[in-house]
């Protein structure tokens, strides 16, 4: 999902009677106290039919033909993925079909059902504006995890690893084992020390070569906040070489974390 694109797509949708637009905020979240049976499947069914009660009575046919279009567009999303919900799911849709957005987020939303001209975002953007487009930077001397991160959820994780031989930075593909190459025993721990005096003689230099292209994805990515999360001394060097501004630094080790727990970690 392009938030900023799907909000300068509804912002500018109008339509009119027959072809109305369907906005949904429901809370799934099971930590809250008043969700721990399922309540939201309650507060879908009888938002659906309110809507569905109203239509009969007003007894336009073409109206009420898509609203069950997108009805039943909800009810098969919603079945499909109550496994994988987490603490909201939004979905705006049409009869007709030119609009259809559906996503379960990890940031909690009042539950909410309109039928109507437009979309109602105000929900949408209040969560844009406190969870913008959000960059995760995580060092471990060697090592740099990128997390892309929007609306509380992690769309994308990137992991660089520095090739000692060449002195490059190169996409790691698969587990991240950092010390897999090392050897074992004692050979290990001296390997191991070998490349800590390394790193730290050359540090400055390596992670300058490394900052630019961090700096890129920032862009490409359009982060609205980027947070560096790290030993002090690693995360600081970065930050001097990086052109864009850090909202927030870490000193912490978090980079072997499960990504959402990083997140929860930097929220």
């Amino acid at each position: 999902m392009d938030l900023r694109k799907v909000l300068n797509q509804l912002e500018h949708y109008q339509s009119e009677k027959p072809n109305r637009v369907f906005t949904m905020y429901l809370n799934t979240d099971l930590a809250d106290q008043d969700q721990q049976g399922g309540e939201w499947k309650i507060h879908l069914k009888n938002g659906l039919n309110n809507f569905e009660n109203y239509l009969q009575e007003d007894g336009d046919s073409d109206e009420k033909r898509n609203f069950w279009a997108v009805k039943e567009k909800v009810e098969n999303f919603m079945e499909e993925h109550q496994k994988e919900l987490k603490k909201s799911v939004i979905i705006f849709a049409t009869g007709e079909g030119d609009i259809w957005f559906a996503d379960t987020l990890q940031m909690p939303v009042q539950t909410e059902f309109y039928w109507e001209d437009t979309p109602v975002l105000d929900q949408l953007k209040s969560l844009n504006e406190q969870f913008p487009k959000t960059g995760i930077v995580l060092t471990q001397k060697d090592h740099i995890k990128l997390i892309d991160a929007e609306l509380g959820s992690v769309k994308d994780t990137m992991l660089y690893e520095l090739d000692l031989n060449t002195e490059d930075w190169k996409q790691h593909v698969g587990p991240h084992h950092a010390d897999s190459n090392l050897g074992s025993g004692g050979a290990k721990s001296a390997k191991k020390d070998e490349i800590a005096d390394r790193f730290e003689e050359n540090r400055s230099r390596w992670y300058k070569s490394i900052a630019p292209k961090i700096d890129k994805l920032a862009k490409q990515n359009d982060w609205a906040e980027i947070h560096l999360i790290g030993r002090s001394d690693e995360i600081d060097e970065l930050e001097k070489n990086m052109n864009k501004p850090i909202e927030n630094k870490v000193n912490k080790n978090l980079l072997d974390h499960e990504e959402t727990k990083v997140l929860e970690e930097v929220m």
